[in-house]
């Protein structure tokens, strides 16, 4: 795929502020480059529009959004946003395809929701959750600190004769659970790699807790709870500047039908609710769900999995506060969570969605070290074995293991191109399944001296339904489409009429019968007739104008 810019490492701020900024300025007729909101440490969240301003208004267009870095470490979401851009922006005007989505329908996008935190992640060993910021901090225990100075954090092995572990005698570089009868030998401990910081208690070590825990997408205020039902959710909803951002940016784009939020890892495709069963969601909505998420599975291969009922390994503490759920359960919008890259897939020993707590302790063992084997083949470079270190407090300790940031929880950089490309053939079908509204048809008949009957066939030849999802329409969210008409005298009919909702093929009923033939047993209600009576001079223009929030205007002209 042809792109501007190479996706063969990953973007930190400077350089993925320098590439926005070169697409803005080189495309101002297709770009539009927003600050949501400065950061603590003085970066940007940036919002992108693209479309062709030439063909409309870009809030008159059906919109779809795409973001990436709720969470810091999870950059490869970032770079599916970036790569997207790229490939739409770079390919207009030369691929039939592209040309037409971006003169047809706006993407938006929030390529880093969490500079600050993204750019610590990048540039530092340290592991964060969302942000570089304090929250609810534990003292004492072992702290992460890279000690040997390689840049990367890995495992540090303490020798004690209390320790669970040993030493796999067929490869050095696995270790292995310590059985019940191991009276004698070699045991350890494992630890992250760093210092140890005292604490008030026994002598039993134990593994600090990571005071950047402020978790972003526990903070969005659809079924928000406390820190003490659900960690990291922050002090109320939206209280971190970042995400209160990316909620403003939402609403402040009402057109917007869909929403891909890009995360890692796993190799997964997640729709909600993810708060209750499925049973209890809209059916036509479960299906719409699940087809477009198909579309993904066929690009990258990725499980199709609901939140709820396949994800969570807990119904009763599921996690809360999530963005998806807050734009499907309170804005109306089919939105997916995409957990990018799978390690375990590719090392041969994947995981099943939601019985990871419930698994044995041996499986995760074996998938551990098949993980590391895969590493060691495939990116040896991110691999080091153990290897001796003096540690100022412990002694003589050991450190080894894989880099987890480049090959556990986002591809190594040589793979990173190859993903990116097949997101992108996904987002891009995804995107086209929004509403798209038409006027098919504006005829005139004459019925008397200067007067003429008008009729106007207005449709959604969309995917999805005029107001997306049957959610919306619950909730009151969904706007009802307005048909207008001028020029000439109107004798009969309404100068602006509410026409309600319009299907998408997505509600037409098919399927085959019982003797083998397949069939429509019932279209979608995607179209609607609309006459008025004009009074008018010959050659005297009247106009008929659509307009949907989420599915667009339209509009068509015929003279007398």
């Amino acid at each position: 795929m042809k792109t501007t810019f190479k996706y063969d490492h990953y973007y930190n701020y400077e350089e993925l502020k320098a590439n926005l900024e070169y697409f803005a300025e080189k495309y101002p007729d297709l770009v539009t480059l927003e600050v949501n909101v400065v950061t603590a440490e003085g970066r940007n969240q940036y919002g992108v529009t693209v479309t062709n301003k030439k063909t409309g208004d870009a809030l008159s267009k059906p919109g779809w959004h795409v973001d990436g870095n709720t969470h810091a470490g999870e950059i490869t979401g970032s770079m599916a946003a970036m790569h997207m851009l790229d490939y739409l922006i770079t390919n207009y005007g030369k691929d039939a395809e592209v040309t037409k989505l971006l003169d047809t329908m706006t993407i938006y996008a929030v390529p880093r929701i969490t500079p600050d935190g993204t750019e610590t992640w990048l540039t530092t060993p340290y592991t964060i959750r969302s942000v570089n910021k304090v929250h609810n901090e534990v003292k004492g225990g072992v702290k992460e600190e890279d000690l040997d100075g390689d840049g990367v954090i890995r495992m540090m092995r303490i020798p004690t004769p209390y320790g669970a572990w040993k030493k796999d005698p067929e490869n050095k570089d696995c270790m292995l659970p310590r059985d019940p009868g191991d009276r004698d030998g070699e045991f350890y401990d494992i630890y992250p790699e760093g210092i140890f910081e005292e604490y008030e208690g026994d002598e039993n070590l134990k593994t600090k807790k990571n005071a950047w825990a402020l978790d972003f997408n526990r903070n969005f205020p659809y079924g928000w709870f406390p820190e003490n039902r659900q960690a990291g959710a922050g002090k109320y909803p939206l209280s971190n500047p970042e995400t209160k951002a990316l909620a403003d940016w939402i609403i402040a784009h009402p057109n917007i039908g869909g929403v891909s939020t890009n995360h890692t890892s796993g190799g997964m495709i997640m729709y909600p609710p993810g708060t209750k069963p499925v049973a209890q969601a809209c059916p036509d909505d479960i299906k719409a769900f699940r087809t477009i998420a198909e579309m993904c599975k066929e690009e990258m291969g990725y499980q199709v999995l609901n939140l709820y009922e396949e994800f969570v390994s807990d119904p009763l503490n599921y996690d809360s506060g999530a963005f998806d759920d807050w734009c499907y359960q309170s804005e109306g919008i089919m939105s997916y969570t995409i957990e990018y890259w799978d390690l375990a897939n590719k090392a041969g020993v994947p995981y099943v969605a939601n019985q990871r707590a419930k698994e044995p302790a041996a499986k995760s063992i074996e998938r551990f070290n098949a993980c590391m084997k895969w590493v060691k083949e495939n990116s040896p470079e991110d691999f080091v074995g153990w290897k001796k270190y003096k540690h100022p407090y412990f002694g003589n300790v050991e450190l080894g293991g894989f880099n987890y940031k480049f090959t556990h929880q986002n591809p190594p950089k040589k793979f990173l191109k190859d993903l990116m490309e097949q997101s992108t053939r996904f987002l891009i079908r995804f995107a086209k399944s929004m509403p798209n509204l038409q006027i098919d048809d504006v005829k005139k008949e004459k019925i008397g001296d200067d007067l003429y009957r008008i009729t106007a066939m207005i449709g959604n030849t969309g995917y999805l339904p005029t107001y997306v999802s049957d959610e919306a329409v619950k909730m009151g969210k969904a706007k009802t489409i307005k048909v207008s008409i001028k020029g000439g005298e109107l004798l009969s009919g309404k100068e602006c009429e509410d026409i309600g909702h319009l299907s998408g093929y997505s509600r037409t009923k098919t399927g085959a019968c019982f003797y083998g033939n397949i069939g429509t047993s019932a279209s979608a209600k995607a179209k609607k007739k609309i006459t008025w009576i004009v009074k008018g001079k010959k050659n005297t223009r009247i106009t008929v104008k659509a307009v949907s929030e989420k599915a667009g205007t339209a509009e068509k002209a015929i003279r007398l």
